[in-house]
Formats: C-alpha cells, sequence, structure tokens
C-alpha cells in the first residue's frame, strides 16, 4: 500500500469516527449569530490556540478581508487550531470555513450528541468551502472547534471561519452586516455561447448573485461564475451583488460582456499568403480623395485611418469625415466594407497614426481598448485592427488589450502593426516584445522604413534609407528576432509626397522582396537564407498611390502575389 492510499484509509477511518458529514451545507437563520470570535483572523491569532505553536497569522493567502490562518504541520503534529465557544443545549449549529491545501479538516468536539469532521482530500490548489453542522446536547453549553491538517503534508490555510446558530450567550463577534458590492468585475473567455465572470471577493459575504441584463441568473459562493447557454455576436451587461445571513448588498457597476462571431453568417476573410497591404485616408490632404469602393483591387488589407482617441482611457472611436470625403455617407462606407470583404479582402481600422494620442497603460485601458475596437468592428465591419502608435507603447497592456479583442473576435481577426524602425531595432523594445507577445494571433508588421535616417542592419552594419540593403537588412532583424516571415511586411510611401524622406522607387522595393524570398537582386547585403514566406509590402497611402496614378499597386502588387 502506498503512502497516499495510507493517508487516504486512516483520514476514512478517523472521519468515520468522527461522524462525517461531507461538505454539508446548512443554511444560518437569520436570528444566528456567528458565536465563533476572530473567525476571519483580522485580530491575528487571538480566541485561537494553536498546537506546538504550529499557527501563524498570515496577510497572503487570504479569502477576505486582511489576515488568515496558516498551520504548518511537523513530525508527529498535525497543526491542530482550535476555540472553544458557547452554545445553547439542543441547538443546531453550521461550522463552515474557507481552506487552502491538501487533507484539511474542520470539526467539533464536545458537542454534547455525535461529535462532527470534515475534510477536503487531494491538491488544495484554490480556496474550497469545508461545512458541517452539529447539535448540542440538553446540557451542553460549550463547544470546541478546530482546524487541522495532516501528517507530513504541506502547510494549509484558513479564512472565515464561522459557527453560526443561537447565541449562547458567551460574547461573540458583532452579527454580520450586509456585505458591500463587489469591485473589479470583469469578462474574460469568451465564447460564441458562454463566457466567465470575475470579481474581487468582498468581505463577510457567504455567497453572491450574478445578474444578466437585470434579472437574477447565478447564485455562486466563490468570486466568479461560468455563464453559458447564450447567443453568437451578442452584448449582455452583468451585475453581482454579496449576500450573507444579513441580507443582500449593493449590485456591482455593469460591465458588458460579448460573445465569440461562432462562424456567423459574415465571417473575415483569410488574408492570402502574400498581401498588399494600403491605409485609406478619412481625411483630405490634398491626396486623391476616395471611397473604400475606389481602392484599387491589388491590395488585400485596406487599414482605414485613424481611430479617434474618447475621454476614456484606452477607448477609441470612428467618425467618417463625410464633409471632407466629398460626402461620403456612412451607409455608403458600411455597404463598401462589406462589397470588399465579399471580395476577399480585409478592411481594418488603424490606430495611431503622427497625431494618436491613444494610451494603453494599465488593465482598465486595456480592456477598454478592446471593448470599443470590437464594438466598431461589430458596427463597420471591420475585419482587426492595426496599431500604428508613434509614440511608443507598453507592451504589456496591449499584449493584453489585443489578446482581450482575440478572445471576443476569434480566429479571423486581423491584426497589423505599423512601428517605426527605432522599434524594430532590439526584441526588447516595446513594439517588438507587443509582436512577439501576440505572435500566435499576429497577422504582420509592415514597419516603416521612412522619415528614419540611418539604422543598424541585423549584420551590425549601419544602412541609409532609400536603398535596398536598408529595406532588406533590417528586415532581416525581425526575421532573425523571431517573427514568422508571413508576419513580416515592407513599408514605403507610394510617393515622394507620401512621406518627408525614406521614398524609393518600386523596382527598389521589388529588389527588396526577391533579395529576401529568392536570394536574388540584393544589394552589398545578403541575407544568410530565403523567407519565401514573407508576407509583402505595405505602402501610405492609397491615396497618394492614386494621385499618382496608382504606380506603386500596379507594379509591387503582381510582384507580391507572385512570390514563391
Amino acid at each position: 500500500m502506498n503512502r497516499i492510499r495510507s493517508l487516504a484509509f486512516l483520514a476514512a477511518a478517523t472521519l468515520t469516527a468522527g461522524g462525517l458529514t461531507t461538505l454539508a451545507t446548512g443554511t444560518a437563520q437569520a436570528a444566528d449569530v456567528n458565536v465563533a470570535r476572530n473567525g476571519g483572523f483580522e485580530s491575528g491569532l487571538a480566541n485561537w490556540s494553536c498546537s506546538a505553536g504550529s499557527g501563524a497569522s498570515v496577510s497572503s493567502p487570504v479569502y477576505a478581508g486582511s489576515g488568515a490562518l496558516k498551520g504548518t504541520p511537523a513530525g508527529s503534529d498535525n497543526a491542530r487550531c482550535s476555540q472553544t465557544v458557547t452554545v445553547k443545549p439542543n441547538s443546531t449549529y453550521t461550522l463552515s470555513t474557507q481552506v487552502q491545501g491538501s487533507y484539511v479538516y474542520l470539526g467539533a468536539t464536545g458537542t454534547g450528541t455525535q461529535d462532527v469532521s470534515t475534510w477536503t482530500p487531494g491538491s488544495g490548489a484554490g480556496w474550497q468551502k469545508l461545512s458541517t453542522t452539529f447539535t448540542t446536547g440538553p446540557s451542553t453549553t460549550q463547544v470546541t472547534v478546530y482546524t487541522h491538517g495532516w501528517y507530513g503534508q504541506p502547510a494549509y490555510v484558513v479564512d472565515e471561519f464561522s459557527v453560526f446558530g443561537p447565541d449562547g450567550g458567551g460574547g461573540t463577534d458583532p452579527g454580520p452586516s450586509i456585505p458591500g458590492a463587489p469591485s473589479g468585475t470583469a469578462v474574460s473567455g469568451q465564447s460564441s455561447s458562454g463566457l466567465t465572470l470575475s470579481w474581487n471577493a468582498v468581505s463577510g459575504a457567504t455567497g453572491y448573485y450574478v445578474y444578466q441584463d437585470g434579472v437574477r441568473v447565478r447564485t455562486v459562493s466563490s468570486a466568479s461564475a461560468q455563464i453559458t447557454g447564450l447567443a453568437a455576436s451578442t452584448s449582455y451587461s452583468f451585475q453581482v451583488s454579496a449576500y450573507n445571513a444579513a441580507g443582500e448588498g449593493p449590485k456591482s457597476a455593469a460591465v458588458t460582456g460579448t460573445t465569440t462571431g461562432g462562424g456567423g453568417p459574415n465571417p473575415n476573410p483569410a488574408v492570402p499568403k502574400h498581401a498588399l497591404t494600403g491605409y485609406w485616408q478619412n481625411f483630405n490632404n490634398g491626396a486623391t480623395v476616395q471611397k473604400i469602393s475606389d481602392v484599387s483591387s491589388q491590395y488585400d488589407i485596406i487599414a482605414v485611418s485613424f481611430a479617434d482617441a474618447t475621454t476614456t482611457p484606452g477607448a477609441i472611436a470612428f467618425n467618417l469625415d463625410s464633409a471632407g470625403l466629398g460626402g461620403y455617407t456612412v451607409a455608403q462606407f458600411k455597404s463598401d466594407i462589406t462589397a470588399k470583404k465579399a471580395a476577399g479582402k480585409s478592411v481594418i481600422l488603424s490606430i495611431g497614426g503622427e497625431k494618436g494620442t491613444i494610451s494603453v497603460n494599465d488593465s482598465t485601458s486595456a480592456t477598454n481598448l478592446a471593448n470599443s475596437a470590437y464594438a466598431l468592428m461589430q458596427e463597420y465591419g471591420f475585419s482587426g485592427i492595426d496599431i500604428d502608435l508613434e509614440n511608443g507603447l507598453n507592451p504589456t497592456y496591449m499584449t493584453q488589450a489585443l489578446r482581450a479583442l482575440s478572445a471576443k473576435a476569434g480566429s479571423s481577426l486581423v491584426i497589423t502593426m505599423a512601428p517605426q524602425t527605432i522599434d524594430m531595432q532590439s526584441t526588447q523594445g516595446g513594439y517588438f516584445k507587443t509582436a512577439l507577445g501576440i505572435k500566435d494571433i499576429l497577422t504582420v508588421v509592415n514597419m516603416q522604413y521612412y522619415n528614419s535616417g540611418s539604422m543598424n542592419g541585423c549584420d551590425g552594419n549601419v544602412y541609409s534609407q532609400g536603398s535596398v540593403d536598408f529595406l532588406t537588412a533590417l528586415a532581416c532583424i525581425q526575421l532573425e528576432g523571431g517573427l514568422d516571415p508571413s508576419q513580416v511586411g515592407i513599408g514605403v510611401p507610394a510617393s515622394p509626397s507620401g512621406a518627408g524622406s525614406g521614398y524609393v522607387s518600386p523596382t527598389v522595393v521589388n529588389n527588396a522582396l526577391d533579395c529576401l524570398t529568392r536570394g536574388t537582386s540584393c544589394g552589398s547585403f545578403k541575407p544568410s537564407k530565403t523567407y519565401p514566406g514573407l508576407r509583402g509590402a505595405m505602402t501610405w497611402s492609397t491615396n497618394w498611390d492614386a494621385k499618382a496614378g496608382s504606380a506603386w499597386s500596379n507594379a509591387v502588387g503582381p510582384k507580391v502575389h507572385g512570390l514563391p
């Protein structure tokens, strides 16, 4: 018989002798009080006695409040901690607590009837509730309640220890007050039919009610809930309240959760193996004014420029410049996006630009970006987003935002990035970290090889913009730094008017594409290997391209689409 099997056998024998009531639940009456004192261990170990000095008050982990009990078995000591409570004869009491650990016991002795205990076997990775009931004898006025671990097992943790029943007159903790509103309510793990709701535990709460669109739909004992049976591509509003024997507390602030599309009727088209990306201008700066329908069919990804910042940190909006675009209406805009998607094109919303002021620097703003971006995708039909923040980004929270958006939108989400050359010189840069952090959901990084000046190539040499070597030696940094070739594209201006500096002719772009994918047409720098899976090229902008007679897309588009 192995050691664990022996342990389980001994535990079972002990429990049988003690009158096991496994995880029984008892409901305290409204008039009941908690006759245990310092059951939340907010006052250290006051009122508690632990064998052989085995107990300690800790501030982490805790289930609620600021304190908990940690018991550490050693040798023949099982770290038993107990207190004597004053009870009323011929009365029933509910004994319960929250525990972490393996083989943690909860029990009562000296009941005057049948002593009881219960335990939690196996791994104690998270909080588990133990509960049982006991009835006092006709002359019983005091009962000893206890918790302990097991011989040879690691330390255990106990919090929110309570003994609810009639007041025995021995002095108790103050009766429970109505708990406050839960905070930190958040949505995660969205699917087409469900999602996960979580919140911060509330001190003094014995359970929680979950409200969906104002209707109570769940009652749970822990600070999270799985919500199932939802409709695909649908938004729901959720609130949570905490309750205990004193009643139900106020509801939390509402949070919105949206299920994923689940393969709905208008899925995003797949991005081709080799793709041409063009930015479309939602403004008139002297380039050709275009509708989305006017954009050349050479472009596989059309990045609408740009999203607008809002007063809510991280959140974005989009406002079509109908007046500046010659009366282009929102209805036409949406219809044109639908038509492009039907033709296999991806129309995405670009965030940032030279004057972009969107900042994602904490979890709240990350959530705001994901929620608002997904709402705009649903409203306009965008297939995804482009990150073009030219004042840097926080990789931790931008990664969080993009992963949250991916969880909402599903596997057909298109994510592109347009960092400046300085942003991709090192894998330790914010952009590079973000790209690697979302590598499994990232579509392409189209670095801007313009408005740059000289930069280091992957061979350590310095190259000046405007040459084949500048394009190939800097692309090599991304290709050898961890990105897949399918996630690397070359971004250049469509005409000299499209950027302050760095314009190269379509011939130079095509030579760089051949050098990287085939090992031909290179300059002085030649990569040590070829990257035939290279995604393609990008330009600023489709409007400047049109102004120049579509010379760029007509030359580079066929080259991209003809790559190996």
